[in-house]
């Protein structure tokens, strides 16, 4: 679908052409055109402020011409009154306001025969165009595959797969991705920690690395393998041993990390290993490009990417050390090229910690050292999430020991509660999550709340079946008038605005709002509209606001599935 603010958009492009045509105004290259909400309700829907950009080349061009200059107000009324000519069936009204506005009413009927349409199209009604079903990627979460999910890992796990869900909303082909650091040294010594757990459950004091993986998690898979193996891995050579409990224990931290996962709804498309990188070629050929671009050089044994001679990046970054190790930007830097040249996404999007801030340039470098328009590359930050419990700092797990993990966070509040929770603040904002308020079955707990209001409306439907008065699709929705039912209305109305915003700005945060403020205007609708009345007079308005109630319970369940929630029918 297209937003009513772009369809006003167009409405105003025409009405400045017909404007010309009729010699009001002279010709002249319109600026790009924004139509938004009046700060006062009472000045309408929607207004742009156009006229005031016109008026200086308006003016210079009729001056030219040997013409009077005019005024912003008269330039907003000579739109004005083109539009009104056009009768725009979502228009009721067009009026020009000092100093310089065209306001837009829109029409009653318009505005209630979007209950039949939203009803008509389901959750389908809020779909966007925009996108044009350009290809892009949206990798998140890429944690290291070497324990449980962090519960602050949650964090990127709910962005990035609400970014990617209001993305598709918006009209892009998107895919999801998990990057997997499965090469590099870190790796071995994560084989190398599990080996010592393993010889430990068999009753063998051997110390877990001083620079190895010291969760208790891997005591216990280290127990799980002396099990099912007894000494199988300790009668293998050593090296041999660690390499295959490398990989045993890659496949064990991915499958938790899967099922953790999943518990939040979050899938991936793809679990991308970075060891691909080495075993295709990938990573000799983005290297030989920027050799022969010269952007690279040899100093102290090492080689090294002239990243300084890009805009942003101060210093130039070490690719391959002298051990001929590759580093974690050398990898970076293979994995983007496989991304934009080899799979051809048109932009990528990349959730990192706030950790990792300082790497932004140098990846921007990157991607316009392999001939690529930096913009292709978006880098959100997120940042840290303080865990409590009314009050209280929550810091170590009671299962655990060291850390808190998502799963113990799920099992506590809920798949939702957490989903909600780390939604309500913009990404880069610190935010505490309260253990206490997530679990609260209260209006205190907006996910409480939105949640709710969806089972509320259900409720409704089902005790208007049972009470022989359902749904009458000839049901007449010009009948809505009352203040309550107008407000739901056109707060119903702005879901795909808070869509377009969400993808433009990469900031699923305004659901959260969104979905609060529409489980409020039900609310209140609810207060003062009855809907299911044993009064035969008021048969045909029951029946109107049955329509209302239903088209609701599509708009919210839409926003709650966007944020990846389950829309309960019964609380």
């Amino acid at each position: 679908m297209k937003l009513i603010a772009e369809e006003l958009a167009e409405v105003v492009v025409a009405a400045v052409h017909a404007a010309q045509v009729a010699e009001e105004l002279p010709a002249l290259t319109l600026p790009d055109i924004v139509v938004e909400r009046p700060k006062r309700k009472e000045q309408g829907d929607w207004a742009t402020a156009l006229p005031l950009q016109l008026v200086r080349p308006v003016n210079e061009a009729r001056v030219s011409q040997g013409a009077g200059k005019l005024t912003p107000l008269q330039i907003a009324q000579i739109i004005a009154a083109q539009i009104q000519q056009m009768a725009h069936p979502a228009l009721a009204d067009v009026s020009a306001l000092a100093p310089g506005f065209i306001n837009f009413h829109l029409a009653h009927d318009w505005l209630t025969g979007q209950v039949d349409e939203i009803r008509r199209q389901g959750e389908a009604w809020a779909a966007l165009t925009e996108g044009q079903n350009r290809r892009i990627q949206v990798e998140f979460v890429s944690a290291n595959p070497t324990g449980p999910l962090h519960f602050g890992g949650a964090r990127n796990a709910v962005f990035g797969d609400t970014v990617a869900r209001v993305m598709t909303a918006a009209g892009y082909d998107v895919q999801r991705e998990f990057y997997v650091n499965d090469a590099g040294s870190q790796m071995r010594k994560f084989g190398a920690s599990l080996l010592a757990r393993y010889a430990q459950a068999l009753g063998i004091n051997r110390p877990v690395p001083d620079d190895g993986y010291h969760g208790a998690y891997l005591a216990e898979w280290g127990a799980q393998l002396a099990a099912a193996h007894d000494r199988h891995y300790l009668d293998l050579p050593e090296e041999q041993a660690v390499s295959e409990l490398t990989d045993l224990a890659l496949q064990m931290a991915l499958e938790g990390l899967r099922k953790d996962l999943e518990r939040l709804d979050v899938r991936f498309d793809r679990w991308f290993s970075e060891r691909s990188l080495f075993r295709d070629g990938t990573y000799e050929t983005a290297l030989a490009l920027l050799e022969a671009k010269g952007l690279t050089y040899h100093k102290d044994g090492a080689t090294w990417f002239a990243a300084s001679r890009f805009p942003g990046a101060e210093k130039d970054e070490v690719l391959v050390r002298r051990s001929g190790e590759p580093t974690y930007l050398a990898s970076d830097i293979a994995y983007h090229y496989d991304k934009f040249v080899r799979r051809g996404f048109e932009r990528v999007i990349n959730v990192w910690s706030m950790d990792h801030q300082g790497h932004v340039p140098r990846m921007n470098a990157v991607v316009a050292a392999l001939g690529l328009d930096p913009a292709r590359l978006t880098i959100p930050i997120y940042a840290l999430v303080k865990l409590k419990r009314g009050g209280e700092e929550v810091k170590l797990s009671k299962r655990a020991g060291d850390i808190v993990t998502l799963t113990e966070v799920v099992d506590e509040v809920g798949a939702d509660a957490v989903r909600f929770m780390l939604l309500t603040r913009a990404a880069e904002s610190e935010m505490e999550f309260d253990l206490k308020l997530a679990a609260e079955q209260s209006s205190e707990n907006p996910v409480y709340y939105v949640q709710y209001a969806h089972a509320r409306i259900c409720s409704i439907l089902r005790r208007a079946q049972e009470m022989h008065t359902s749904l009458d699709e000839a049901a007449d929705v010009t009948l809505l008038h009352h203040p309550s039912e107008m407000a739901l209305l056109r707060k119903m109305l702005e879901l795909p605005e808070i869509i377009a915003v969400a993808a433009r700005h990469l900031a699923p945060h305004h659901l959260t709002y969104y979905a609060q403020e529409l489980a409020n205007a039900f609310h209140i609708f609810y207060r003062d509209c009855r809907v299911i009345s044993s009064d035969p007079a008021d048969a045909a308005l029951g029946q109107a606001r049955l329509k209302l109630v239903d088209a609701c319970r599509i708009m919210l369940a839409r926003t709650l599935h966007l944020m990846g929630m389950s829309a309960p029918e019964q609380m």
